[in-house]
């Protein structure tokens, strides 16, 4: 799965990569073009995505935003505690993932992660293993269900979990964590099979 989406990745014209995918496609032997392959800082990731900012109680999308968005810090979500955010990136196809939505939970007092895996029925184990290894605190927990009529693992959990959160960090940052860290389940769950 992994490997299939990075080698197609390589092959399409202007040979961009970020760090995850390149560590990934040389521990694979992906790599015949190496020298002509442009590995781009971490902070464009999600320059291209789309974002929306949405109401938690209506789902009423409030607006679209730009990348700009991004570089807030993430207590942007602190102080606009009715706010979540959606992002699509073409990056998340490499992950399995199809959007991932961030909000605030004022209940918990945690910055929530909530997401669509694209990843077979039979990966359970797998998945829940990695998670239960990887989340960080003595009270990290998540939420892992699979939805049939999706054929998607709905996937919970609290970005104060992840190892290298920081609650300075920007929403661009924060995204950036995210995908590495669902990165490393997909090379788990690649590695597994």
């Amino acid at each position: 799965m992994l490997k299939e989406r990075i080698e197609n990745h390589l092959k399409e014209p202007g040979n961009e990569i970020y760090k995850e995918e390149k560590e990934f496609a040389e521990k694979h032997q992906l790599l015949s073009n190496a020298e002509s392959l442009i590995v781009k800082n971490p902070e464009t990731r999600f320059a291209n995505a789309y974002i929306e900012r949405g109401n938690k109680e209506t789902e009423e999308v409030l607006s679209q935003e730009t990348p700009e968005f991004l570089n807030q810090p993430i207590d942007y979500f602190v102080k606009n505690i009715k706010e979540f955010m959606y992002l699509e990136s073409e990056w998340f196809g490499i992950i399995g993932a199809d959007a991932i939505s961030f909000e605030f939970d004022d209940l918990f007092r945690t910055y929530d992660v909530m997401l669509g895996l694209k990843l077979p029925k039979k990966k359970a184990e797998t998945i829940r293993s990695y998670l239960k290894r990887t989340l960080q605190g003595d009270s990290a927990t998540f939420d892992l269900m699979f939805n049939q009529q999706d054929g998607l693992w709905e996937l919970n959990f609290a970005l104060d979990d992840l190892e290298g959160f920081k609650e300075d960090m920007t929403i661009n940052d924060a995204y950036n964590l995210i995908y590495r860290y669902l990165f490393l389940l997909a090379e788990t769950i690649e590695e597994v099979n």
